[in-house]
Parts: structure tokens; sequence; C-alpha cells
């Protein structure tokens, strides 16, 4: 895990908590073993799990063919989606869906987390934004917002309306567009086919008993 992004996956004082860390064990209970959480920077969760260094990756990683090349995919298990969220929502109320975002893109400052698809989107969608800067984590990407150093910064919008919560004092507000969709699943290592099944065997029974909604629902309210 890398335990930076709440509501999916922080630390609270020593304890790993968030919508990631619940799966994580509830996951570990169906199968008869224990959660042992290891932190990782967020670029090394893919290698680790091709190291053998780790046995799946629960850390909001959205899926994606790149990715794919490179590691196995349980079944996804929640929609998500890019926003973006700033400190002077005022300048952006004209905002509509993601055309007209990519379209005044032109004059803005914004920021990502390396390794995101937040890059990617950036990269891919927005290449004419004002100035592009990644940040190495979310904190250091939300300081930077804060500081007026970027005018917008792109995340996960479960992570959006978190730190828009959490710092409302800061003046950060979100956006509300949702550039995208994009779909959460956890990480296994190819070839660890054995796993794969038990983990989407999981996904199946929680999402049929109620557990998976009711769990997203603790750590996002306003998911659907």
């Amino acid at each position: 895990v890398s335990p930076n992004s709440p509501p999916i996956i922080s630390k609270e004082e020593n304890d790993i908590i968030g919508l990631e860390a619940d799966m994580a064990k509830a996951l570990a209970k169906h199968l008869g073993r224990t959660a042992t959480f290891l932190e990782l920077p967020w670029e090394d969760q893919i290698q680790a799990l091709k190291d053998d260094h780790t046995d799946i990756s629960m850390s909001g990683m959205s899926i994606t063919v790149a990715r794919q090349f490179e590691i196995a995919f349980s079944k996804p298990y929640f929609k998500s989606g890019l926003m973006m969220i700033t400190t002077n929502l005022h300048k952006y109320t004209f905002l509509q869906n993601p055309e007209s975002v990519l379209t005044q893109a032109i004059t803005w400052r914004v920021g990502a987390v390396k390794g995101t698809t937040s890059e990617v989107f950036i990269n891919q969608r927005a290449t004419k934004v004002k100035s592009f800067k990644t940040f190495k984590d979310q904190t250091s990407a939300l300081q930077a917002l804060i500081a007026g150093k970027i005018d917008v910064y792109i995340l996960d919008a479960p992570n959006a309306l978190m730190l828009s919560a959490k710092h409302q004092n800061d003046g950060v507000k979100p956006i509300p567009v949702m550039l995208n969709e994009e779909y959460l699943g956890w990480g296994v290592r190819k070839g660890d086919e054995a796993l794969l099944a038990e983990v989407n065997a999981f996904i199946d029974k929680i999402k049929k008993d109620g557990t998976l909604k009711s769990t997203v629902q603790k750590w996002i309210p306003l998911a659907q």
C-alpha cells in the first residue's frame, strides 16, 4: 500500500486505514490468512509485485491497458474517475464537462502525482496546458496548490472530495466535473492464477451480500 490517498488508503498514527485497508482485512479473513501491510512509494507498487516482494496491491490503483501489460488485475470493484480541486473555485464555475476543461486548460498551471492516471490524462489529452508539474505524493501536490504554485490539482474523485472537506479552511474546493471514468482493481502478479481466482470470487461474494456497497459508503458516503 501507498497510504497517502484518503479515503482510499491512508495512515493515522501507526494504523493503515481506509477503504482498501478494510477490504484487505476482509479478503485475508475470507482466505484464512493474515493481512500484512507493506508501505511502498506509489512508483514501486508494480515492481514490488513483479519481484515477488508483495502478493497483491490494494492501493487505489486504476485498471489501465499499460498496467495490464505488467501485472494482472482483479475484477473492478469500484467506478471512479478524475476530478480537479482548486483554491479559486469562482474562476471555474463555468466548466460543465471534460471538453470545456480541455479547452480552457491552456491558461492553467496544473499539478498531478507522478505515475498516476492523472499524469497520463494530462500527457495524452491536455497537452496544451500552460504548465504541468508532477509531485512525488499527494501531500506535496496539495501543499503546492494551497501555496498558489499551481492552479488546479487533478486526482481521483474520492480523494478530491476528502481533501476538499479536510482542507476547507485552506480554501480547497472541488471543481464538480468528472474528467473521465476509471475502474479500480487489485493488482496481482502475472501467473498467480490461484490467488487471482480467489480474489475474484471474494469480489463476487461481497458484491452479492452487500458488504462491498456498505464498505464503500462508509468511506465514500457520496458513492452510488
